[in-house]
């Protein structure tokens, strides 16, 4: 049991601290705790000094963690211990974060990514016990909060409205609706201008109430940028005006 060095009462762990108080336990500064065992109080270490009782399978003396072993090691950079094992995780410099081996060179960095909050919940990323999910636009989310943003249908970055996944099948379902969906003759030939929010393009294209697709890279994930222009009449079969004859 920890000692909270901001109010001196015990509590199991940090997380039941901040649950039961209106302040937060700087796990940092914690230097003593109470063996559950023979309730010696002494300074924080791995084993009981009076009874010998392990604390912690884990243990970090910097954090004060003590924990069943899941192979978590203690990342100098992010300042916290991280659930490893240590080496399928990289810490990436600009980012400021320990990421998933598959993604060193794989990802868009984003400065400090993991200092803002999550922009679903609002809740902390960079010490969350929860998982974090990188987007292909460089931000982060809870894995939680992603799972139920896809669940829901929604699939774009809250931040930046990137495309949040790969939605090539998708497009491809909507180039079907399309071709399937012609609009009415008096919007045949409209036109609007688009921003796409993949690539950041501009373009000119034929409007459509299911979607606009962006010329460069194929994306329906894009803006109109005002209103219809060049509308073009459908040509009309005109019958020859007849002349009297004088």
């Amino acid at each position: 049991t920890h000692r909270a060095p901001c109010c001196g009462k015990l509590y199991v762990c940090r997380l039941c601290h901040d649950a039961e108080e209106n302040h937060q336990m700087d796990r940092f500064k914690v230097r003593e705790v109470q063996c559950s065992a023979c309730l010696t109080v002494q300074q924080t270490q791995q084993t009981c000094q009076q009874c010998h009782l392990l604390f912690g399978e884990y243990y970090c003396d910097i954090c004060h963690l003590f924990d069943k072993d899941k192979k978590q090691y203690h990342c100098q950079p992010c300042g916290i211990c991280r659930i490893g094992p240590r080496e399928k995780y990289f810490h990436c410099e600009k980012c400021n974060l320990c990421l998933a081996q598959d993604l060193q060179g794989n990802h868009k960095c984003v400065e400090n990514v993991s200092r803002q909050n999550c922009p679903v919940c609002m809740e902390d990323i960079h010490t969350s016990r929860i998982g974090a999910h990188v987007l292909p636009c460089g931000h982060l989310l809870h894995k939680t909060c992603f799972d139920d943003m896809i669940r829901t249908g929604a699939y774009r970055c809250p931040l930046c409205m990137h495309s949040a996944c790969d939605m090539q099948n998708h497009w491809k379902e909507i180039d079907k609706e399309i071709a399937q969906s012609p609009m009415p003759t008096e919007y045949q030939g409209a036109m609007v201008k688009i921003m796409c929010n993949d690539c950041q393009a501009h373009c000119t294209v034929p409007f459509h109430v299911l979607g606009m697709k962006c010329t460069s890279c194929g994306s329906y994930n894009t803006a109109q940028d005002g209103g219809l222009i060049q509308l073009q009449q459908p040509e009309q079969n005109m019958e020859p005006q007849q002349h009297d004859q004088q």
